[in-house]
């Protein structure tokens, strides 16, 4: 007979909304997120809905009690670290599961306040949004509403920057402790999330649009990864920020499926959170940048690529190319393929970043001058420097501490994390650019997209 050896209980997470026949979002999203992230996950059924790619063709909503009835089995015996709301359709199931989570003193609680489906389809009735205000959100760790669920929930559109901060605050005030207000149905290239905490402290999580239509289940995602992050342990503020990445990485790998829209992809966004993901991308990422060849952009110290772990706490977490990329006359070489604490300059700049609660994980330090400042302008990206001279004496002695400094300083006077960050120099140091992306390949279709800026000027 072979002695099994029981394993260590993973975090326990909870979901209660409706099931997704078609496996892209709702329960089986959740699930599938909670799983790929270590966690067991557990469940209540708010209500059945009949779906595919192309949309919703019916909704079988469960009667309060038999939800309430799964809620309790699950918490009175299973536990859960943490618990996530998405479709609760009806006022009676919302004051239902509110009075339940109230009864079992659920702590951690992230609600997704679903509204319409991706087809269009209304999965909250209108006299139900009242319920949700009242009843659920005061029992909120965080909502993770987007854009026209916002504006549902505070009256508010949210229209300007200024106005979202308002939304927000409008939200808080209604007595959650946080909220994630996701930019997906903003326009433009770039979208930005905007995290305020119970404080009124305030982070933005910059994206590029990805252009694919397997989006379905992008929300119930972020929500299911971020309630993971929760039960894990993580902080507020490190689970909004690792959710974040990995519902990026989730939709970058969606696959297509049916006719309509096509699935998050859960599982790769786990295997590509890890070393060898972070390995692999760098490997990508000097492909596209070999092939496009942007040696008018390599400084006389040479560049380098990083990209850090997703869960990044010291030097070895980072990933660069070791000895540098380098310039041989018109051509960019590597000396090295990439490896794990290859650089600390580019480690640090990356935990500064990371310290900070900045969505970019992955940097390149590439050539200072005025034209290739024109070209971050021309190509949208936001940029801001600092000055060696307001360099601390204490931190200008300690050798490579400078770009970690600088780092730090403009994320934290700015309030935001830049696209860009540069500074022009100092005795015997060369003036840099260092670019910043969601990860390696991203900050290598950035510097291939400056470079062909630059080249087609000069042309």
């Amino acid at each position: 007979m072979i002695e099994l050896h029981t394993a260590a209980t993973p975090p326990r997470v909870l979901t209660i909304a409706g099931s997704d026949s078609g496996g892209g979002a709702g329960i089986q999203a959740d699930l599938k997120t909670a799983a790929v992230l270590g966690c067991h996950g557990s469940s209540a059924i708010t209500a059945i809905t009949a779906q595919n790619s192309t949309g919703v063709s019916g909704i079988y909503p469960t009667e309060p009690a038999g939800v309430v009835a799964q809620i309790d089995a699950v918490l009175s015996d299973i536990g859960a670290d943490a618990v996530k709301t998405g479709m609760l359709f009806s006022a009676d199931i919302i004051t239902a599961v509110a009075a339940s989570l109230t009864r079992h003193g659920v702590s951690t609680l992230v609600v997704d306040p679903v509204m319409i489906a991706k087809g269009g389809a209304k999965l909250l009735q209108d006299d139900a949004v009242e319920a949700l205000k009242s009843k659920l959100l005061p029992l909120a760790t965080l909502v993770t509403p987007n854009l026209p669920e916002a504006e549902a929930l505070t009256g508010i559109a949210p229209d300007t920057a200024e106005k979202r901060l308002e939304v927000c605050r409008a939200i808080i005030e209604l007595g959650a402790g946080a909220v994630l207000l996701k930019g997906g149905h903003g326009e433009g290239e770039e979208l930005e999330d905007l995290f305020m905490d119970g404080e009124g402290k305030v982070k933005v999580f910059k994206s590029q649009r990805f252009d694919t239509r397997n989006t379905h289940g992008t929300g119930c995602t972020l929500a299911a990864a971020t309630t993971a992050y929760l039960a894990k342990g993580e902080t507020m503020a490190d689970a909004v920020a690792l959710g974040h990445s990995f519902v990026n990485r989730a939709i970058r790998y969606g696959y297509s499926l049916g006719e309509g829209h096509g699935p998050t992809n859960p599982y790769v966004a786990a295997l590509t959170g890890g070393e060898r993901g972070v390995l692999e991308r760098l490997a990508s990422a000097w492909e596209i940048l070999e092939e496009a060849n942007p040696y008018g952009l390599i400084p006389e110290v040479q560049s380098n690529l990083a990209e850090a772990l997703a869960s990044a706490a010291g030097f070895t977490d980072v990933a660069a190319f070791t000895g540098r990329i380098i310039k041989a006359g018109k051509r960019i070489r590597r000396v090295d393929g990439p490896s794990f604490g290859a650089s600390r300059h580019m480690a640090k700049i990356l935990m500064a970043s990371a310290r900070a609660a900045s969505p970019f994980r992955a940097v390149m330090n590439i050539r200072y001058g005025a034209d290739v400042l024109e070209a971050c302008a021309r190509l949208g990206l936001s940029v801001e420097g600092f000055d060696r001279n307001d360099e601390p004496p204490e931190v200008k002695a300690a050798e490579g501490s400078t770009l970690e400094w600088g780092t730090a300083m403009v994320l934290e006077s700015k309030g935001y994390a830049p696209d860009a960050i540069f500074d022009e120099g100092d005795v015997g140091k060369e003036p840099m650019i260092r670019i910043f992306g969601m990860d390696a390949i991203d900050v290598a279709n950035r510097v291939v997209a400056l470079w062909r800026i630059l080249e087609e000027k000069k042309n």
